[in-house]
């Protein structure tokens, strides 16, 4: 009897935490293959699922001297799927139709955030310059520097993880108007080095991080005077002495461009140069100051911002070269690939009314299995030859 009630009480409790629910999925059959057919309809019909149970969706708008340049909208779905069963199938002509029931419960916050088989390998990041939108607020040669001295910070406690392969950038600035960045991926400087899908496909990185420090000011500018009387006033606590910071973080996919985070960071914290180091900003004696202290939580805050974002990204590599059924990607050991493993292959496709547009992405249906693994690229095979199916050069293979 015990027994049978847990089992019950196991079993509502499965049911508050999961839904059953029932998605279509549709694929066109090439070449009278039913089964790679059947494989893209329920994948197709798992995403209709996932995207019932719990979707969001953000628009982003660009405007340019008060005109709508530009408008993206995004949906996204964060659910966990089980026992997905294909429960009908149809077929008319070249036409095949799944419907899959399958139980999803919510995937509940960032830290929690799976991303299958791609959580174990160590996705590229190039992690650009800090620049100061307002270099006077500095005041100081041990803060000139903060532009270049905070993401070197980042760059280290990223790489001090392990889970990432972080390229350190920082002298280069990414944006040329600090006030409005980022508003459009087409607001980026024309030099080709500044252009994050430029800078990006250089470096062979998946992410670019960059960002801008908008506030470093002292609340009271005044408080710092070298007279007797603002000195007596320091001391006895009449004036305000906290400087502030204020710094935005983003993060771009290398491959579009488009941004997949973008947060800004603040803090505020009584300032003393006398204990700020001799090292400047972000140095070895920074922490004696509150100030200092501060500032070095929020770098740790944006670490974990970035590693948590990046940890529910798919892996993506470059397809390099098509040689027949040969094909060649731009990652290999050192971001954890290994012989015997498996990738979807996604053409990038742009079009003609929209060269300098995000590149869209289709699934080619086929997968390449690797059997050559370098430390920094890899070769595997497909199913076919790589023309039968138009696989070529900056191609997509990704792990989910």
């Amino acid at each position: 009897m015990k027994l049978t009630v847990l089992l019950l009480l196991w079993f509502c409790a499965g049911v508050v935490n999961a839904a059953v629910l029932e998605g279509v999925g549709h694929a066109n059959i090439r070449e009278n293959n039913l089964d790679q057919a059947r494989a893209e309809a329920r994948q197709a019909a798992m995403r209709d699922l996932a995207l019932q149970y719990d979707a969001s969706v953000s628009t982003q708008d660009t405007l340019e001297n008060g005109e709508l340049t530009q408008s993206q909208t995004r949906l996204s779905a964060r659910a966990r799927l089980h026992n997905a069963t294909i429960v009908d199938e149809y077929r008319s002509g070249n036409l095949l139709r799944v419907i899959v029931r399958a139980e999803l419960a919510t995937a509940s916050g960032r830290s929690t955030c799976t991303a299958g088989d791609a959580s174990g390998l160590r996705k590229r990041v190039a992690v650009t310059g800090f620049p100061i939108v307002v270099p006077q607020q500095a005041g100081s040669p041990a803060l000139d520097d903060a532009g270049e001295k905070l993401p070197q910070a980042l760059v280290a406690r990223l790489q001090e993880q392990g889970r990432l392969q972080v390229l350190g950038t920082t002298s280069l600035q990414l944006f040329s108007n600090l006030p409005d960045a980022p508003t459009s991926q087409q607001n980026l400087t024309a030099n080709h080095l500044t252009n994050v899908v430029q800078l990006a496909r250089e470096l062979g990185a998946q992410f670019v991080v960059s960002g801008v420090i908008r506030d470093i000011g002292l609340s009271d500018p005044n408080a710092w005077g070298s007279s007797i009387t603002n000195r007596m006033q320091r001391g006895i606590g009449l004036v305000d002495t906290t400087r502030r910071f204020e710094a935005e973080l983003m993060v771009f996919d290398g491959f579009s461009g488009s941004p997949v985070f973008r947060q800004r960071f603040t803090t505020s914290a009584r300032w003393d140069p006398e204990s700020s180091g001799s090292g400047g900003f972000a140095s070895a004696g920074f922490d004696k100051s509150e100030w200092g202290q501060a500032v070095t939580g929020v770098i740790s805050d944006m670490t974990a911002a970035v590693s948590n974002t990046l940890a529910c990204q798919p892996f993506m590599a470059r397809v390099t070269r098509v040689d027949g059924d040969r094909v060649t990607l731009a990652s290999g050991a050192t971001a954890g690939l290994r012989p015997g493993d498996e990738l979807n292959i996604y053409r990038s496709q742009r079009y003609f009314d929209s060269l300098g547009g995000t590149p869209e992405l289709t699934d080619a249906g086929v997968s390449i299995n690797l059997d050559n693994v370098h430390p920094d690229f890899s070769t595997g095979r497909l199913p076919m030859t790589g023309g039968q199916v138009n696989i070529q050069r900056d191609d997509l293979a990704i792990i989910w």
